[in-house]
């Protein structure tokens, strides 16, 4: 699953960064970096948590024990999902 993942993040950072942007406020240009970021972080960080439970030889309870030290990663999807949505939502907005 994690190759899965690392390949389809792999995939949406090529296709996202060979896309043109006309924009041309700065900030709208800080915004499409920010969005692309979210979008292929996403991918790739959800890939590493499946790589890091792939990685601890425990299972059943010691497994959780010895994940729970890496809880915070969950964190990080979350966060660049959030990067992503803010992202999206200021490069969407009307300014007239």
């Amino acid at each position: 699953m994690a190759v899965a993942l690392a390949a389809v993040g792999i995939r949406s950072l090529v296709v996202w960064a060979g896309r043109g942007f006309e924009g041309t406020d700065p900030r709208d240009h800080l915004w499409f970096a920010a969005f692309v970021t979210g979008r292929v972080g996403v991918w790739l960080s959800l890939a590493g948590v499946f790589a890091l439970s792939a990685a601890s030889d425990a299972r059943g309870r010691a497994a959780i024990d010895e994940l729970a030290e890496l809880r915070w990663y969950a964190l990080v999807p979350l966060a660049l999902a959030a990067v992503q949505v803010a992202a999206g939502y200021f490069l969407g907005r009307d300014r007239g």
